[in-house]
């Protein structure tokens, strides 16, 4: 941050130094919400006279909190200069010069231990991604007992059931949060209209080894939600966005062609910062794919991001299928493991599609998958 900028946000973003030399955000009037730094000798530098705010943030997998500069108590407060001043590689009206010293938190003397393998936690996974702490329903969370039901008023919001059956959405600006869906059917939510506006929201969806489409097929939101024990995961139609949310344990049926999530028409529709496990690691099965993408029941798929996941499994872990007729797709800055059977994406370079091989790398080494 040049002196002078100010103001700045930077979110949901993951950053890599390649040097051992290289600072990661400097030098203050910033505010950075979940940013991830790797590799970087100084993480967020900010001072008293440029100070920063920083929210549920890492550096080398030490988490850091700053509130206008100022640690919370379980950071690091001592100040530390660089060694070497950083020389900017833009073209500045001048060259900016620190006017204060900088603070960043203390280095770990030690590589940070990979999380535990399981729950969506592999191996050079952070452990900021979803899995079993931050997705479905909270824990402590009372829920009482319902049936399935049918949502018809417009606003409604649903919270605290443990929701024996499936749910129908018929109405607009419907909220599901803090509940448990248990559903035997073929969709545990079914959405009415492209246009409902649904939003689903720490809640954990069972699909007892028999939904077709946990959810279906357009028109809502998917936040910090648990999808498993299902034979596909989420149907992406219009206007359907999947964020922060955990899907896992896929259930092989009869003849299934399972996958995590799938879209065979659709418009406006966004993958963010998920954990997808195509790959059951009871069963070692990598199933079909964790996003399958084709033009089989609609012209074509527009506009789809697809960005920050961490995926996992497939015969391909993203299954371009030779109909899709594309425009707009584009997949950036994700994380993939190892256990498909063929590869990480069939047919990238598919007309319509953005594959941005520098920032889609294996989770394991952080080197490009193509």
């Amino acid at each position: 941050m040049y002196e002078g900028a100010d103001g700045t946000r930077i979110e949901d973003t993951k950053i890599f130094c390649e040097s051992g030399k290289t600072n990661g955000v400097v030098f203050g009037n910033y505010t950075a919400v979940r940013v991830d730094l790797q590799g970087c000798r100084n993480g967020f530098m900010y001072s008293d006279a440029a100070p920063a705010t920083i929210i549920d943030s890492t550096w080398n997998g030490q988490k850091v909190n700053v509130d206008g500069g100022v640690a919370a108590p379980s950071e690091p407060t001592t100040p530390t200069t660089p060694t070497t001043s950083p020389t900017p590689t833009a073209t500045p009206s001048a060259t900016p010069t620190p006017t204060a010293t900088a603070k960043p938190p203390a280095k770990p003397t030690k590589p940070v231990d990979p999380p535990p393998a399981g729950g969506g936690q592999g191996p050079g996974i952070p452990s900021s991604f979803p899995g079993p702490g931050n997705t479905g329903v909270p824990d402590g969370t009372a829920l009482k007992s319902s049936g399935g039901m049918t949502l018809s008023k417009a606003g409604q919001v649903v919270s605290g059931l443990d929701i024996k059956g499936c749910v129908t959405v018929t109405a607009k600006n419907v909220t599901i949060r803090n509940s448990k869906i248990t559903c035997g059917s073929n969709y545990s939510i079914r959405v009415s209209d492209a246009s409902a506006n649904l939003l689903v929201e720490n809640v954990t969806i069972d699909g007892q080894g028999k939904n077709s489409a946990t959810v279906c097929c357009g028109g809502y939101t998917l936040k910090k939600v648990e999808i498993f024990n299902t034979i596909d995961g989420p149907r992406l139609g219009d206007n359907s966005q999947v964020i922060d949310s955990w899907i896992h344990h896929l259930t092989r049926a009869d003849g299934s062609h399972n996958d995590a999530m799938q879209t065979t028409a659709g418009r406006n529709i966004v993958v963010r910062h998920n954990t997808i496990e195509a790959y059951n690691p009871n069963t070692k099965d990598p199933f079909n794919a964790c996003l399958m993408i084709g033009s089989t029941t609609g012209p074509s798929v527009t506009n789809l991001l697809y960005e920050q996941n961490y995926c996992n499994g497939g015969n391909y872990s993203i299954g371009v299928r030779e109909d899709l007729n594309a425009s707009g797709i584009v997949f950036r800055d994700n994380l993939f493991g190892r256990d498909f059977r063929y590869g990480v994406i069939a047919r990238p370079t598919q007309s319509g599609l953005s594959w941005q091989n520098s920032t889609n790398l294996f989770a394991d080494n952080r080197k490009p998958v193509r």
